[in-house]
């Protein structure tokens, strides 16, 4: 039997691949510069995606199992940290704005769950259980309406 954990690892590393590919589909131009222009050239303006804000709550969602992992576990555990990184450096690459949020959004889903849980407890256990089955649900949903 599959584990959600191991569900949940599976269809974000999809989703990370799919946005990657995403962003690799859509490159940008680079601004004309003139030859004598001393002022550096303005930032590339951000298109935000169709499935930004499902990317912001799978974020936070990371942020919050990461806490609430290495609460019950008793041990530390950076793979759900690091999944997030995966996720904005692949997807945020050149767009320091949506990396923002994003970081945001997992910084929010981390302290919303310290300022209410400082030991594990059968809540703080089925909390994290219901995330991880959020996020999968969400993964599963962003790479199958915008994967490629």
């Amino acid at each position: 039997m599959i584990s959600v954990a191991f569900l949940f690892r599976l269809l974000l590393t999809g989703a990370i691949l799919a946005t990657a590919a995403g962003a690799v589909a859509q490159e940008k131009q680079p601004a004309a510069q003139e030859k004598n222009q001393t002022s550096p050239a303005p930032a590339p303006e951000e298109k935000p995606t169709p499935y930004d804000e499902r990317l912001l709550r799978l974020a936070e969602i990371l942020g919050s199992v990461h806490y609430l992992r290495n609460l019950c576990l008793g041990q530390p555990e950076d793979a759900w940290r690091r999944s997030a990184q995966e996720l904005l450096d692949k997807e945020t690459a050149g767009e320091p704005k949506r990396r923002e949020r994003m970081t945001a959004a997992f910084n929010r889903g981390y302290r919303t769950f310290a300022s209410v849980y400082t030991s594990c407890t059968e809540p703080a256990t089925l909390a994290e259980e219901r995330y991880r089955a959020e996020g999968a649900t969400l993964a599963s949903e962003i790479v199958a309406r915008f994967g490629n």
